[in-house]
């Protein structure tokens, strides 16, 4: 059988299969090669590993070059500045656009407090109140350092960590600083205070911050 194996390929047969039988040196060189490749890894001789037991041959598969994934770069601040990413356009500034942002914001505390009844306890849900993402509120300066921003109310529309910007019923667009100012927050009968000059922080990171609870707290 070995012997049918080495015969040489006949020409009409290499014709129609469109291959060229090689020399008895260079079929030698291949056929080593071959079994180099795809035999197991092994430090006996191919050869001789063959004459004593069957063998699998293995699909050698070729090595996948690692390419290194860039990150999408985001934009920096001068260009957010430039772009002006976070500017609320003039014809955008209508209270009555956010009606729908507040009536989200409030189905999302109720949820998020599991329920607001008389039952609920005020310590838990200041607490809850705290690290819940304001946008959609209606804030209502209650105190301030500066007399004309008492009063103030309207629909949170962007926090940012020194300022509160609201939107009036008057459609005006509201810039409070944290800093100096309490704000006061309704739902469902709960109403919530946030002094300013200790919430001056991002609000993505402000879920992760520990608030120590405070006898009194100044402006």
């Amino acid at each position: 059988m070995e012997t049918d194996v080495q015969l040489k390929l006949p020409s009409e047969h290499a014709d129609i299969l469109g291959v060229q039988s090689q020399g008895t040196k260079q079929a030698d060189l291949f056929t080593k090669s071959f079994l180099k490749r795809t035999l197991p890894h092994s430090k006996n001789d191919p050869e001789e590993l063959l004459l004593r037991k069957a063998v699998v041959l293995e699909y050698n598969k070729a090595k996948k070059v690692k390419t290194k994934r860039r990150k999408a770069k985001g934009l920096s601040a001068r260009e957010r500045r430039e772009m002006k990413v976070f500017q609320i356009k003039p014809e955008h500034q209508k209270y009555s656009l956010f009606l729908p942002l507040h009536e989200l914001w409030k189905q999302y505390i109720r949820d998020l407090c599991n329920g607001l009844t008389p039952e609920s306890n005020p310590q838990m849900i200041q607490q809850k109140f705290l690290k819940a993402d304001l946008h959609g509120a209606v804030l209502t300066v209650v105190r301030s350092k500066c007399p004309s921003y008492v009063g103030t109310a309207g629909i949170l529309v962007q926090e940012m960590k020194h300022v509160f910007k609201i939107i009036t019923k008057e459609d005006k667009l509201k810039v409070i600083p944290k800093r100096n100012s309490v704000f006061g927050v309704e739902i469902d009968g709960f109403v919530s205070h946030i002094y300013g000059s200790k919430f001056e922080i991002r609000s993505s990171e402000r879920s992760a911050k520990k608030f120590k609870a405070k006898g009194t707290i100044d402006l």
